[in-house]
């Protein structure tokens, strides 16, 4: 069972997928509430996906290859996917200092340097292999630096940001 949240246009879902075994059919609960997936183009990776029966209806939609957006009934909406059970293990420098835990692209900050911020808040989202990986607060503290921006390159083991 893999639990996502799944945030399309602004609205966030909680969503477990549990395997079944038809790599075509899926269910998935979505906030608490089982619904049937059906993949009729299964043998493709999921964001070449062109259309799914969903309790039994058909959907024609269509996923950006990143997966940063998805589109359905003409309507194009920002996707973002948090993996819940993915542990992330930040290298610790024990001073402060948060640096990257794998390789990736930074999508957001969402501190400035002089902030305050409570232990496990999120700074910044880091997407690595198309999941959106929250780097957090070590402890709380003041911002002391914040090393990059969205839509910067990073890599392993590099200062992100810096909390005193």
């Amino acid at each position: 069972m893999s639990k996502l949240t799944v945030t399309i246009g602004g609205q966030s879902f909680d969503v477990e997928f549990m395997l079944t075994e038809s790599a075509s059919e899926l269910a998935v609960k979505v906030n608490g509430e089982t619904i049937q997936v059906v993949r009729p183009d299964a043998n493709q990776p999921f964001e070449a996906c062109s259309w799914m029966i969903i309790d039994g209806r058909p959907l024609e939609i269509e996923f950006d290859r990143d997966l940063h957006w998805i589109r359905s009934k003409g309507d194009i909406e920002p996707l973002e996917i948090v993996d819940c059970e993915a542990v992330v293990a930040r290298p610790r420098s024990g001073d402060g200092r948060i640096k990257a835990p794998i390789p990736g692209l930074i999508t957001t900050v969402l501190v400035v340097p002089g902030e305050s911020v409570e232990a496990g808040q999120p700074l910044l989202y880091l997407e690595a292999m198309k999941m959106q990986n929250e780097i957090r607060a070590p402890f709380a503290g003041k911002v002391k630096a914040i090393h990059v921006g969205a839509a910067q390159t990073v890599t392993r083991d590099q200062v992100l940001a810096e909390v005193e």
